[in-house]
């Protein structure tokens, strides 16, 4: 079966994890405190309207962005609860109360709203130190490129220095293995351990490229806007950001359709230079974690199919 015809696959590294979601299911595995493999399984909820929504270019990708961050948080929450504590003690885990936050918005809620947030901190902060230069760089362009300058370093910085914890780095290496995981089951090898190991850990498709991208075209976007004073231009990158959310998803999604074409193939160059930073190789037991959960994803998806194409017959 040729890349083409073979269904999509997305991932994300958990703690001492990975999770792997499909076209109905979304399955987490996570390596816990006595080496033993714990599975967290959600199936994926259908909505009529949204379904809609995410035919719509530049607003379907808004629409995913808000889906993963809220169902990612479950998974990443489900990790966090367990991956040190042994087995023998999960009875512990269903007498801790959540908090009062999480009891009024929901896990998901405030996933969506921590991303807003960051996206929030990432976007405003540049926006005050480019201003602070407006003395010495005062020209409209020359700003822009100040601003934008401060956003990458801000977004680079933040991921080093991030990456220099011990419990990070983990997750980066299990975020390696995921794309070695997709990127040997989209090149049609067998999944084992040596494989998946020999697969490249960069991927087209990964949010690390999205959050360059915004960064990309958040430069040529405000490029049209000429704001009259900081408090204006507070209020352009506010009111922009879902536009630039909208328009990087697509030039992420164009990236990953192009790369198998001469040339046009390097348009996706930055993103996978990003992930350099925001993947690390993985160990064998880590690799072997993102197998079984993406292994337990595709064999959930295929009883799914199965079930769907039998009452289609009947």
């Amino acid at each position: 079966m040729s890349n083409e015809q073979k269904p999509l696959y997305g991932g994300q590294a958990v703690v001492e994890g990975v999770m792997f979601g499909g076209k109905h299911h979304y399955v987490t595995a996570i390596r816990r405190k006595d080496q033993s493999v714990d599975y967290l399984h959600l199936p994926r909820t259908y909505n009529t309207k949204l379904a809609k929504l995410k035919k719509v270019p530049f607003l379907r990708g808004i629409i995913a962005i808000i889906e993963s961050s809220g169902n990612g948080t479950k998974h990443l929450n489900f990790s966090t609860d367990r991956y040190d504590v042994d087995p023998s003690e999960d009875y512990k885990l269903a007498e801790q109360e959540p908090t009062k936050l999480s009891m009024i918005l929901g896990v998901a809620v405030l996933g969506v709203l921590s991303f807003l947030f960051g996206k929030f901190i990432f976007t405003l902060i540049p926006t005050f130190l480019a201003a602070m230069f407006m003395p010495i760089i005062s020209g409209h362009v020359a700003q822009i490129l100040l601003e934008s300058f401060f956003k990458l370093i801000l977004l680079l910085g933040y991921i080093y220095f991030v990456s220099l914890t011990p419990i990070i780095k983990r997750v980066f290496q299990y975020h390696g293995a995921e794309h070695k995981v997709i990127n040997a089951y989209e090149s049609g090898k067998e999944l084992t351990i040596e494989n998946v190991q020999a697969a490249s850990r960069l991927h087209y498709r990964c949010g690390s490229s999205f959050i360059l991208f915004t960064v990309i075209v958040g430069l040529f976007l405000y490029l049209f806007f000429y704001p009259d004073n900081l408090l204006d231009r507070v209020l352009i990158r506010i009111a922009l950001i879902p536009v630039v959310l909208g328009i990087s998803f697509e030039v992420l999604q164009l990236t990953n359709k192009l790369r198998e074409v001469p040339v046009l193939k390097y348009l996706g160059l930055p993103g996978l230079w990003l992930q350099l930073l925001t993947t690390k190789e993985p160990s064998d037991d880590q690799v072997e974690v993102a197998i079984l959960s993406f292994s337990e994803l595709k064999r959930r998806e295929e009883e799914t199919e199965a079930k769907v194409s039998k009452a289609v017959v009947e």
